[in-house]
């Protein structure tokens, strides 16, 4: 068989032709996108199992409104027992930790071109979404007016988590679109 130097390898017969993705390629882009934010949400969980007291006394100070203007139409809001504060903090590391393994399996199904990969790396980012979005802007910033503390306020990073893993689920979702028919982006 006279080949070319140059032409493609062919397939082993009975398997599918391996197909080599690029460097900017919309899935190389989201199996990078889906580790950055799993070894971020990683980070952010060993940190607070291994410096347990730094965040959950920021949880607590949080939720029991100690730092805010001290509003008594807001105050009824504060949760100042410490069993359910711990109890709050507890869970924020057990979903963060769930979050992390879920955004390490996307990677992992990303690397072996998976086509659970964007399901899982879907999920694993919602995730993130909710704890940041729901838990730290919507609940800790407004519902306990986490805004108007000066010492404890952690909207600022909770903001910069729901944008980087908004942005890595919007090419999630998008990679993979001229596969299924969809014009290219």
């Amino acid at each position: 068989m006279n080949r070319s130097p140059d032409a493609p390898p062919v397939p082993l017969e009975g398997t599918a032709p391996q197909r080599t993705q690029s460097f900017g390629s919309h899935e190389v882009a989201a199996a990078l996108l889906t580790a950055t934010v799993a070894l971020l949400v990683a980070l952010v969980a060993f940190g607070n199992i291994t410096d347990f007291g730094t965040n959950r006394d920021f949880v607590r100070h949080v939720l029991a409104m100690d730092t805010t203007f001290q509003d008594e139409d807001l105050m009824w809001r504060a949760v100042t027992s410490r069993a359910l504060q711990d109890a709050a903090y507890v869970a924020i590391i057990a979903w963060e930790t769930v979050a992390a393994l879920v955004l390490l399996a996307g990677t992992w199904l990303w690397a072996r071109r998976s086509p659970r990969a964007r399901q899982i790396s879907t999920a694993g980012l919602v995730m993130v979404l909710l704890l940041f979005g729901m838990g730290f802007l919507a609940i800790g910033g407004e519902w306990f007016a986490m805004w108007q503390s000066d010492d404890w306020n952690g909207l600022d990073a909770a903001t910069r988590n729901v944008v980087l893993s908004g942005v890595a689920l919007l090419v999630v979702l998008g990679a993979g679109q001229r596969d299924r028919g969809a014009p290219a982006p």
